[in-house]
């Protein structure tokens, strides 16, 4: 089994591909050890000392380790225990918990702004970040501001304040007259 490795915008965070699923759809977030319970494969990776976040997609596994700990001194360890539980057969997820990584239901007046929103972030923006490592779902709309929760790569990354405004914000502005801003909320 051979597991690439890519950099992403987020210097803490590394993006795993092993070359095969990883969850069949959606994304799982795990931002501490505790919330990767319920993950065979994210209890391995959070065994590694160091490792303060793993988050899935659909075919890579994004890490993001302690400022304190060089990634020299870690990737080997991540490689293997992604490696050990491919090899193993264990699941990626126990149980039947589907992945999350959906955005938030909105009923109300402004149903059919917030079903603009979510084609808009589907279609142009969480394919875009996929990329880096990370996921960026909707959380809620409220008089004009749209709150976006960021996961894996994109959570604590510098530049995702600046895709946040200059991209994401730019973005749903031109389409959605009725947006004004948009905000990050914490998990």
């Amino acid at each position: 089994m051979f597991i690439q490795t890519e950099s992403t915008p987020n210097p803490a965070t590394l993006k795993f591909l092993p070359g095969q699923a990883v969850l069949e759809t959606g994304t799982a977030d795990f931002p501490t050890a505790e919330a990767g319970q319920k993950s065979p494969l994210a209890r391995r990776i959070f065994a590694v000392e160091g490792v303060t976040g793993v988050f899935f997609g659909t075919d890579f596994v994004t890490v993001t380790k302690a400022d304190a700990v060089d990634w020299t001194h870690i990737k080997p360890s991540v490689l293997g225990a992604i490696m050990e539980h491919f090899q193993s057969g264990a699941p990626v997820m126990e149980g039947d918990g589907p992945a999350a990584g959906g955005h938030a239901s909105h009923d109300g007046p402004d149903s059919d702004i917030v079903k603009q929103i979510k084609e808009l972030l589907d279609t142009r923006v969480r394919p875009a970040v996929a990329q880096d490592g990370g996921d960026i779902t909707f959380h809620g709309f409220d008089r004009g501001v749209v709150y976006l929760h960021m996961q894996g790569a994109c959570a604590g990354c510098p530049s995702s304040t600046l895709t946040l405004k200059m991209g994401i914000e730019n973005l749903l502005r031109h389409y959605i007259p009725e947006v004004t801003e948009v905000r990050p909320v914490a998990a």
